[in-house]
């Protein structure tokens, strides 16, 4: 194995592999978005082109969306960089202090908002800065801080951003291409001759689950309720009848009835379909829970309405919702099941043949809400040999970043085999390779479900299971996610493209002028 020789890395510490120092050779030409699977290392990329413009005497500054990111990226960046001053910034410092980290050192490492605030407030300029480092990149949409920062950065400022997947949302890539100064997008993915060499297979496997009769009886009460109010809707002229009551649709209804209250309408049927797309919506989340989740995480779910709809602050649709007889029926038969959801028991029994068969493999599951996320917990700390650790974000009394950064800790030594995370465990943190990645739940978003996919074989071979109800949402979400991953990257290409002839007939035109 060969190492990378640059007189600003550490000598024999970072394995040379020729699409990563062919890409960064290629990002120092010009402003590139990098498009590279979790796992197959965009961090040693921008070491690469880091270590190139500090040996030109320019600083860098590399920013990351979190405090747990901008810290691991400098401990990254410290064992491999020689003889360079590395500086750390976040909000918590005042101003003055952040002032001198970026005076006094040579990579800044920073969370965008601070930096975005300091530059608006001239405390610094980006003169200094021959490289900014977008990590997740594709976060460069709308007012997020990365697109203030940009917007003072200039022609002098190499540019790079870094991203496992920006989306199969053409119009969004564009816009973080555009509000980031992109011109151009270099995409590897597994399949490409001089990345394939690198690569463990990573296994995928659908498991469907048959849903019990309580469940769906339950779900046939919540559906005629929704039906009930969906009339109405049709009824308001809000919606039409082959329109599917979706979520997605009545969020749109949502948008459209906000768009008219603030152009000044005061109408009984404007607030009388507010009210009846918040009933709409609320349903729609009961019977998402009940298809996705189980019994325990959609009586959690109708507990909160009841105890919210008795509250002053309680809004009109939920205290007429929790009043239904529909909602009081499929209340009597939540409250008195013992049924769960059997997604548990073959998560149960999968995660435990999986340690049986390897007592050193590490599990990583991932499930869209807390609830469930401690009730998954719960179950799998009661299986032999698993010592089961929960990763949740920061919001409504979850983990504070150092107590994430513990967890992640305890499951890269060993101390934790297990661990069950919500979307916090999916973007960017260094979580140690795994042997299986388990979605309790598809998610319709092919963003998070590579990076997902992205926390086993990194190292070593990798699986990864879904678990699918048979006729829910989850076949419906399983089937999005895939066909925008395949649409992904033709898109992108496509893109890529377009941008290389703008760029030269932008050339052309002052050529000729």
């Amino acid at each position: 194995m060969g190492y990378i020789s640059h007189p600003k890395i550490i000598p024999d510490t970072v394995e040379e592999r020729k699409y990563q120092v062919a890409m960064a050779k290629d990002c120092l030409n010009a402003n590139t978005l990098i498009v590279l699977p979790t796992g197959l290392g965009k961090t040693i990329i921008a070491l690469y082109t880091t270590a190139v413009i500090l040996q030109e005497g320019k600083k860098v500054l590399l920013m990351a969306p979190t405090k747990p990111l901008v810290d691991q990226h400098a401990s990254v960046f410290s064992g491999f960089l020689a003889g360079a001053r590395i500086g750390v910034m976040n909000g918590l410092m005042n101003p003055e202090t952040r002032k001198k980290i970026t005076d006094n050192n040579d990579l800044v490492v920073s969370t965008p908002q601070c930096v975005a605030n300091d530059l608006e407030n001239k405390l610094y300029g980006m003169g200094d800065f021959g490289l900014v480092i977008y990590d997740e990149a594709h976060r460069g949409t709308g007012n997020y801080a990365y697109v203030t920062v940009a917007g003072h950065c200039t022609r002098e400022n190499r540019s790079v951003g870094l991203t496992a997947s920006p989306g199969s949302d053409i119009k969004k890539v564009e816009e973080v291409c555009r509000n980031l100064g992109f011109l151009r997008i270099d995409v590897r993915t597994e399949n490409d001759p001089d990345v394939a060499p690198y690569i463990h297979e990573t296994y995928v496997k659908k498991i469907e689950v048959n849903m019990p009769k309580e469940l769906l009886d339950i779900i046939d009460v919540l559906k005629k309720l929704l039906d009930h109010y969906f009339i109405e809707l049709t009824g308001l002229r809000l919606t039409k009848e082959n329109w599917p009551p979706s979520t997605t649709h009545m969020l749109m209804i949502g948008d459209t009835l906000q768009k008219r209250l603030r152009r000044g309408e005061r109408s009984a049927t404007l607030y009388r379909g507010l009210t009846v797309q918040s009933i709409c919506i609320k349903i729609l989340h009961a019977v998402n829970l009940a298809e996705t989740q189980g019994m325990s995480s959609l009586r959690s779910y109708m507990i909160k309405l009841t105890e919210e709809a008795q509250t002053q602050k309680g809004n009109k649709g939920g205290k007429e919702l929790a009043v239904r007889k529909e909602f009081l029926d499929a209340w009597d038969m939540v409250s008195g099941s013992k049924v769960e959801h059997p997604k548990v028991s073959k998560l149960m029994s999968l995660v435990s043949q999986i340690l049986n068969s390897d007592p050193s493999s590490k599990v990583m599951v991932f499930t869209q809400y807390r609830d469930t996320c401690d009730i998954l917990v719960e179950k799998l700390s009661s299986i032999d040999g698993a010592n089961v650790g929960k990763l949740i974000g920061q919001s409504n009394g979850g983990l504070r970043q150092k107590e994430q950064i513990g967890i992640l800790e305890e499951f890269r030594s060993g101390i934790r085999n297990v661990i069950v995370a919500t979307s916090v465990g999916e973007e960017g943190l260094d979580v140690a390779s795994t042997n299986a990645v388990i979605f309790y739940e598809p998610v319709p978003s092919e963003i998070r479900t590579i990076q997902r996919r992205g926390r086993t074989g990194r190292k070593n071979d990798g699986e990864v299971f879904v678990l699918i109800a048979k006729g829910t949402m989850d076949e419906v979400f399983e089937s999005s996610s895939r066909k925008k991953e395949d649409q992904m990257r033709s898109r992108l290409e496509r893109l890529n493209r377009e941008l290389l002839l703008s760029v030269k007939e932008d050339q052309r035109k002052l050529r000729d002028f």
